[in-house]
């Protein structure tokens, strides 16, 4: 049986999805790390799946078998905490981690409460070292 991947590119508002964030805090935080995804990429923002505001794409095949599309970087603002996707497998982030104020890293995901707990500066390295790392590995895109 094929896999299929939940989260996708849709077609979905970005602006609509970030409106419907209920803290207002939180939701001029999600434009802000909108401002900042998209400068620093210059891509345009799409939604991947129901709550994942995603940058870029790449097509990733693994040793496997299993492939799919997936943005370069992304966020989305859940209830709790920012999620910011990165590139998993890229162990080279982990200094620019140690400078960039209160968080908690997962394998591709870094979480924060909100941009005030982060220096920004490094937000923009973070973003760039991960659209680096994908494009070396995946450079069809």
């Amino acid at each position: 049986m094929a896999y299929e991947l939940k989260t996708k590119e849709t077609d979905n508002s970005v602006i609509e999805f970030i409106e419907k964030v209920e803290s207002e805090r939180k939701r001029e935080d999600a434009y802000r790390l909108l401002d900042i995804f998209t400068e620093t990429t210059g891509k345009e923002a799409k939604m991947w799946g129901t709550s994942i505001i995603g940058f870029g794409r790449y097509h990733y095949k693994y040793d496997t078998g299993h492939e799919g599309d997936a943005p370069l970087v992304g966020f989305s603002p859940r209830k709790a905490k920012f999620s910011l996707y990165f590139a998993t497998g890229d162990d080279s982030r982990t200094p620019l981690l140690e400078k960039f104020g209160k968080h908690k890293a997962g394998k591709g995901c870094v979480y924060v409460n909100k941009l005030a707990d982060i220096d920004e500066d490094v937000l923009r390295d973070l973003i760039m070292q991960s659209v680096q790392f994908l494009q070396a590995h995946y450079p069809d895109e």
